[in-house]
């Protein structure tokens, strides 16, 4: 895997923050963030796509939005990413 950054949250304080990167090999993006843990929100995770053992709900912040699609419009463009 080689990872690349491509945002962060930008409400961040730059510790511990919400982010972004592309795995260069494939493709692959890859996201940093509050792994979610509440219950009810496992329950419908589970219910709706399902969740492997290997696999985990990560939460990034709704002020991500912009920043991410962005990124993506971006990414559709470099050649160098699969």
């Amino acid at each position: 895997m080689q990872l690349r950054f491509l945002v962060i949250d930008p409400g961040t304080d730059n510790d511990h923050c919400p982010a972004m990167q592309v795995d260069e090999m494939t493709g692959d993006l890859v996201f940093v963030g509050e792994t979610v843990t509440d219950p009810n929100d496992l329950a419908q995770l589970q219910e709706s796509s399902g969740i492997s053992p290997n696999e985990s709900g990560v939460r990034v912040p709704a002020r991500m939005r912009k920043v991410i699609l962005e990124a993506l419009r971006e990414l559709e463009d470099d050649p160098t990413v699969p």
